[in-house]
């Protein structure tokens, strides 16, 4: 029986009548508070994720050429089969990006979901599956995008749409959800063009998107990195100029000679050091995380200054860590190509080598330049020509979002260690971020042990598990439907 007081609050609208499903058949018929709606029945929602993985992985999606554009009315299909109306856009032909909203009271600024649905090429001959088959074996989906990253977009529109069926009235924010083209090259023909031309359309206050939430393994202690910041890149080339002439009568002008001393140089080159708000907490929790040698030896780097020109891999003994710790707190440097010559018996003019250098936020490129002509010492047979740049982003750490991740994370794994990360390579936030917002990578999954997201992304067999799908889509769900409603 309803007592007086709670027909008058339900005609009030203060609690929310809904029927659910009872044991032995019928409904009850809960009154409850509006933030208080039963949550999803998490098997179906880990079901679903897995069921629209499967379907984008079979849509070949390479880019080049890219052809998201299957990808982009397939996901929009399913959102108006669920009475909500995408909007698709093609940002060059055949680059299709889908966009979809659900509305809240306006109270607070939206929040943004998104992700890429190009992949790189694969290697079919190389796979034991199809790489666009979206097998199903041994409980792992394998396949072209598996990690990198229609998983997250499929795990980013279950979330979506669960959110959308669960008729909740509390939602202070709009929830945005965006899934666009060409991430994986550098020609910016997605999400870039997006937020030029239709910038009301992604407009949030805070976005979600990848690489972030997995769980990563230092010793004995399970860590959950949430990317905060990413570094920029500045794709160049270093061009060295030499006196032609015929083969058999050496000189020493030669332009090959020159490329080859500079390149040894630049690769063994210390360039700029900065620790940044993300590379000092991320490093600080990691020390107290571990504990022990590790530990001490990790806070002793951080806080003596002393220390910072001991290459890390003595301080720490793990190459692997003192490499990826070393590439968050410099700018780095990697020759990536060599080209010179087109004839055995003719000494070239001129001998180049493409370089990838990425730059920390507060960098430049040119700041980065004069590293690299500091580090040769000015040597005029090297000249370096910069073919493209994308910006690093930092964005702040204690706001309500990055608390509600670390809580949520909490809830569902004690013993883990949600850290604040820097990701060397870049995403598209580098494009989110020119509207004001703060996007953090969070796509949360967890592996076990001796499983490595890295090791897995863009490789022979990409796949992943379902169980941990099935816990990224929790974990993503009770983050979103609680920060979408708080004050």
């Amino acid at each position: 029986m309803w007592s007086p007081a709670q027909l008058k609050q339900a005609a009030c609208g203060r609690f929310l009548p809904l029927f659910v499903n009872a044991p032995g058949g019928g409904c009850w018929l809960y009154f409850g508070p509006m933030s208080a709606l039963p949550m999803p029945n998490w098997q179906l929602l880990a079901d679903e994720t897995v069921r629209y993985l499967r379907d984008l992985i079979r849509l070949d999606t390479s880019n080049p050429p890219g052809n998201e554009i299957v990808a982009a009315e397939y996901i929009a299909r399913i959102l108006q089969g669920q009475g909500i109306a995408p909007v698709v856009i093609e940002t060059a032909p055949k680059r299709g990006n889908v966009i979809a909203r659900i509305t809240g009271d306006g109270s607070a600024p939206p929040l943004l979901l998104y992700s890429h649905t190009d992949v790189v090429p694969a290697e079919r001959d190389r796979w034991t599956v199809d790489p666009f088959g979206g097998e199903l074996k041994d409980g792992f989906v394998y396949g072209r995008g598996a990690l990198d990253m229609k998983g997250i977009t499929a795990m980013q529109l279950a979330v979506f749409l669960a959110v959308a069926r669960s008729g909740r009235r509390d939602m202070r924010r709009d929830l945005i959800f965006a899934a666009t083209a060409d991430e994986e090259t550098d020609t910016n023909q997605g999400i870039g063009v997006l937020v030029e031309r239709h910038p009301d359309l992604l407009r949030a206050e805070y976005a979600l998107s990848e690489f972030g939430g997995h769980s990563m393994y230092i010793g004995n202690r399970c860590f959950y990195p949430i990317q905060t910041a990413e570094k920029g890149n500045v794709w160049m080339r270093a061009v060295a100029r030499g006196k032609p002439g015929h083969a058999s009568v050496p000189h020493p002008d030669n332009a090959v000679v020159h490329l080859a001393r500079a390149v040894d140089k630049l690769a063994r080159a210390r360039l700029s050091m900065s620790i940044t708000p993300t590379a000092r907490a991320f490093i600080a929790g990691l020390a107290d995380g571990v504990g022990g040698g590790l530990g001490i030896a990790l806070r002793a780097w951080l806080e003596m200054d002393a220390l910072r020109d001991v290459p890390l891999h003595r301080l720490i003994g793990d190459p692997g860590l003192a490499a990826e710790l070393y590439a968050i707190t410099h700018n780095t440097l990697a020759p990536t190509g060599l080209r010179a010559g087109y004839k055995t018996n003719v000494i070239p003019s001129s001998a180049e080598a493409t370089l990838d250098c990425r730059t920390l936020p507060g960098f430049a490129s040119h700041d980065l330049v004069a590293d690299l002509q500091r580090a040769l010492g000015d040597d005029p047979a090297i000249a370096f020509e910069v073919d493209s740049t994308g910006e690093a982003v930092e964005f702040p750490l204690d706001t309500p979002l990055f608390r509600t991740i670390e809580r949520t994370l909490k809830q569902h794994d004690p013993q883990g260690i949600p850290l604040p990360y820097m990701m060397t390579g870049a995403t598209d936030a580098k494009h989110v971020a020119r509207l004001g917002t703060i996007c953090y990578g969070f796509s949360p999954m967890q592996f076990a042990p001796g499983e490595s997201f890295f090791d897995l992304v863009h490789g022979h067999d990409e796949r992943v598990a379902v169980s941990a799908l099935a816990w990224g889509v929790r974990v993503l769900y009770e983050v979103v439907s609680e920060f979408v409603a708080a004050p």
